[in-house]
């Protein structure tokens, strides 16, 4: 098995607005879970945030942001 294959990625996308606190907490939680589960070391596991803004999410076909707009 190639060394890529062995390091975990986990994409985390969400609604803009966490802390850095929030976002410290679910990088431990997430990387001591995944290291557990997957048999891998914690400095394998890569975490990616990414932050997405109400305009460019939707739920049901209604945009999170509609209500700022008539």
């Amino acid at each position: 098995m190639q060394e890529h294959q062995k390091m975990p990625v986990i994409r985390v996308e969400m609604l803009s607005g966490r802390t850095w606190e929030q976002k410290k907490e679910l990088a431990e939680v997430f990387t001591r879970e995944m290291s557990r589960i997957s048999k891998c070391g914690p400095e394998a596991v890569q975490i990616v945030f990414v932050d997405v803004e109400k305009q460019d999410w939707s739920v049901g076909g209604v945009l999170s942001d509609e209500k700022k707009h008539p």
